[in-house]
């Protein structure tokens, strides 16, 4: 069963039950691109919601709608953000239109759901309009753009919080490892030693600076354009409604928003998505090298690092039996891959605006909602199913210290570079320990080469 709406190209079928109308149709039929739709993320919904919800109290405050209307609206606007009508949101995410269409959808949703509200039936747009009153001094220029902002904020408390977990769970292991002592290496090459709980330690402060990037970053979201209208000019917009819409959305949301001081640049200005989005890049190629280190580290178990032991999750072979791969850090490092390709697509698309709009929101809206949450779950799916599993091969990790070249460097303040030099290169060429040259050459005695080459005392922390 199907209503007839119409709109500037003529009639079309709505499905009868829908609370999208004509425009959302239009843009079902137009756009099957991604396959990915409004109705996958939630929290872009609930955005587009609480966007309506300031414009419509802001325009019954200046006296340019009716409070009844208002009301139904917000109360609308209340249940889309409760997440009622998910699936009331079918259109693409990669759209032509420059976000016209997600725009429309969130109108005509609320208008019907405000018409039943008021007692009228879907469609009967004369007492409760998409345009007149949803979309009252407002384009999709300034409201789509100041959803996405709101929608990226919300998405990046639940990525600082998931993030923190992620953080916790090396650190976790940096306490348990503590006590391990490893070879550290540079250029993969034995260097000096260290303890395995250091190694952990140190992925967790890696990766702690990125809270407080990601928060700066995102802090530039809270400037908005709403009472912009089509290109900056406010044209349709009652004056006083940029102010009074950025204050209401503040206080519905609990965000610190404010106008644009600058409305025509701020419309088709993408900067703070490319700095956030290069914030997600930047945490994606510190995720990916400490995959590449557990890789390392994991490596063997016969013929290889063998320091230690990751939870084996699946077979790691059709045809060699008994191989395990570490197939969790290596689906992590592929999602750090594709959230840096996503930096690039934002890029491209934040340069290819032009004059007073950039178009090319949507797909930048979606590859950065795209990137956070391929993040989230990969951060959720290598504490469960990897970081926490991890074990120390420990006397392993102990015996390639004591027959590391690498321990001579403790050596140089007692014999020289030079003579610490020569140990190396002879044990290098002969197969023999340093400890066995050392004694052998009479360079120490056996009890203060004991005490020089006691791992523990060679891991002092700088201050």
């Amino acid at each position: 069963m199907y209503r007839i709406e119409n709109d500037l190209l003529g009639d079309l079928n709505v499905p009868e039950n829908a609370y999208y109308g004509v425009q959302t149709q239009r843009a079902i039929d137009n756009f099957h691109i991604s396959g990915v739709t409004l109705s996958s993320f939630p929290i872009f919904i609930k955005s587009l919601a609480y966007v309506k919800w300031a414009a419509a109290k802001t325009n019954a405050t200046l006296g340019i709608l009716e409070h009844t209307i208002a009301d139904a609206i917000i109360d609308a606007c209340k249940e889309i953000i409760s997440g009622k009508f998910d699936a009331e949101f079918p259109i693409d995410m990669i759209q032509g239109g420059a976000g016209t269409s997600t725009n429309m959808n969130i109108n005509e949703v609320i208008a019907n759901r405000a018409l039943e509200l008021l007692g009228h039936t879907k469609g009967a747009y004369q007492y409760c309009s998409p345009n007149d009153h949803v979309n009252l001094s407002q384009s999709t220029n300034d409201a789509y753009p100041t959803a996405i902002k709101l929608a990226l904020l919300f998405y990046n408390q639940k990525l600082v919080d998931h993030l923190r977990l992620f953080i916790q769970s090396f650190r976790n292991k940096g306490e348990e490892f503590k006590h391990v002592i490893k070879m550290g290496r540079t250029q993969l090459q034995d260097a000096v030693p260290m303890t395995m709980g250091q190694e952990f330690e140190a992925f967790a402060a890696n990766l702690e600076e990125e809270i407080a990037r990601l928060d700066s970053n995102s802090s530039l979201f809270y400037e908005i354009n709403m009472g912009a209208t089509a290109i900056g000019t406010g044209l349709n917009a009652k004056p006083g409604y940029a102010t009074l819409c950025a204050q209401n959305l503040a206080e519905i949301t609990a965000f610190p928003f404010v106008k644009a001081a600058n409305l025509i640049e701020a419309t088709p200005d993408t900067g703070s998505y490319v700095i956030y989005s290069s914030a997600l890049k930047r945490m994606s190629i510190k995720i990916s090298k400490i995959c590449n280190d557990l890789r390392l580290l994991s490596s063997g178990p016969r013929c290889g690092f063998n320091e230690i032991n990751l939870p084996p999750m699946q077979p790691g072979s059709s045809i060699m039996p008994g191989k395990v791969n570490p197939v969790i850090p290596e689906v992590m490092n592929q999602i750090c891959f594709k959230v840096i390709g996503n930096d690039l697509t934002v890029t491209m698309a934040a340069e290819a605006g032009q004059l007073q709009l950039n178009v090319m929101e949507p797909v930048l809206t979606y590859s950065i909602i795209d990137s956070i949450k391929l993040l989230i779950n990969g951060m959720d799916t290598m504490v469960d199913k990897c970081i926490n599993g991890i074990t120390a091969n420990e006397a392993h990790c102990k015996n390639m210290v004591l027959n590391s070249i690498g321990i001579v460097t403790a050596l140089n303040p007692y014999i020289g570079y030079k003579n610490s030099t020569k140990i190396a290169k002879e044990a290098l060429a002969t197969g023999a320990s340093v400890y066995d040259l050392i004694i052998e050459q009479n360079i120490l005695t056996k009890e203060a080469l004991d005490d020089i080459l006691n791992p523990e005392n060679m891991l002092g922390v700088a201050e």
